[in-house]
């Protein structure tokens, strides 16, 4: 049974400097093969697995299964509505009309 969404640690750690990787906390680097970032793909695609890429020793980027993506993004978007309506509630609450779209874009000078 897979955790959940927030509770996974990355399995794995690409290193983009030198193109070790390692796997999970315990065990030790090692040396891959032309093939291995491809082989990194398909750990993330078929497995399920997360992949952080790491440059000079820092993280930089993460490589996670597209179905995690999608939940990040419906995620953003609820969190926008929220803060959308939000908003909308407290200019009507002070009595503020909502400036129009074509208004903004004509102020912003983007026609």
């Amino acid at each position: 049974m897979r955790r959940g969404f927030s509770d996974r640690v990355p399995s794995a750690v690409y290193n983009c400097t030198n193109r070790t990787i390692r796997e999970g906390h315990d065990k030790a680097y090692r040396q891959p093969s032309g093939d291995d970032f491809a082989d990194t793909l398909k750990r993330v695609a078929y497995r399920g697995e997360r992949i952080v890429l790491r440059r000079r020793g820092k993280d930089l980027d993460a490589i996670m299964p597209l179905e995690e993506f999608a939940l990040i993004e419906r995620l953003e978007d609820e969190i926008d509505v929220r803060e959308g309506r939000k908003a909308l509630a407290e200019m009507k609450r002070k009595g503020e009309k909502a400036i129009p779209y074509e208004k903004v874009r004509r102020e912003l000078g983007l026609k």
